[in-house]
């Protein structure tokens, strides 16, 4: 069975304080967009699970790849054979799009169809939120508002008919703990329920992502990708998630990507 994981921009991103679990308090609108992986999931003919990647390159030893992550939370929970699973990874990685959550996403709902499981959505958010903050997002194909660590999902429809949206990331990677050790924790006085709801023209000043001052200081290249995207004409400019990327999003025609040299760029209407 083949699927195809997708990745997802934050429209804002805000981090409102540290729980007692150690995790952040965030709140931020995930919004998927078309630049995927490719995912194919079968039974093994042997008494192993195996795992093969292609494409762009993968983070951290393969044994801890979020789709055997994946696998092996649903294991626990139901009995499955062993499995054959090829990834082509299209998705950057240490980019801010959620490519690894979106992987394991799209492991256990594969894996759900294909031994026809009848895992329930809450059966499988939580396996999801096992293995990342993000990865229950991707079990919805639509734009959500997350909370607590980004788990708690509420569907939301920020109005993005008819932009352009262009995806710049430059040869940095960002991990996320990286992101979240220069974070300083901010009360806002309004929710990005409020601010989506603004003209958008607006957008700019109010969607804010708080992870953008302390990864610009380390990275004045990213900065410098937001302010091209600006200088471009883009409506709305932001890193997305703790970054790497910036997304530009654009009223008419996106900018020639000969404007970001050495940079991943991805274009699509929306």
């Amino acid at each position: 069975m083949v699927t195809f994981p997708h990745a997802k921009i934050n429209l804002g991103l805000s981090v409102l304080g540290k729980r007692s679990d150690g995790y952040h308090q965030i709140e931020t609108i995930f919004y998927p967009i078309a630049l995927t992986d490719i995912l194919e999931i079968i039974p093994s003919s042997g008494p192993e699970i195996l795992f093969e990647f292609a494409g762009l390159g993968i983070d951290g030893h393969l044994d801890r790849n979020t789709c055997l992550q994946a696998y092996r939370i649903m294991a626990d929970q139901f009995s499955m054979p062993p499995v054959r699973i090829f990834l082509f990874k299209k998705i950057p990685i240490g980019a801010g799009l959620g490519g690894g959550s979106s992987d394991a996403a799209y492991t256990l709902r594969t894996l759900n169809d294909l031994f026809n499981l009848n895992a329930s959505h809450d059966q499988l958010q939580w396996m999801a939120a096992s293995v990342g903050s993000d990865c229950p997002f991707f079990l919805n194909d639509r734009p959500m508002l997350g909370t607590g660590r980004g788990e708690h999902l509420e569907p939301i429809d920020p109005d993005l008919s008819g932009l352009r949206l262009m995806l710049v990331k430059p040869a940095i990677s960002v991990s996320t703990a990286e992101a979240y050790a220069g974070i300083v924790p901010q009360k806002k006085s309004a929710s990005l329920k409020e601010i989506i709801m603004l003209p958008r023209a607006q957008w700019q000043t109010n969607l804010v992502n708080d992870f953008e001052d302390s990864i610009f200081r380390q990275y004045p290249r990213i900065k410098e990708i937001k302010e091209t995207l600006q200088s471009a004409g883009a409506i709305y400019a932001s890193m997305t998630g703790s970054g790497s990327a910036v997304v530009g999003l654009f009223a008419s025609s996106t900018p020639d990507p000969s404007l970001f040299p050495g940079c991943f760029v991805w274009t699509e209407k929306l």
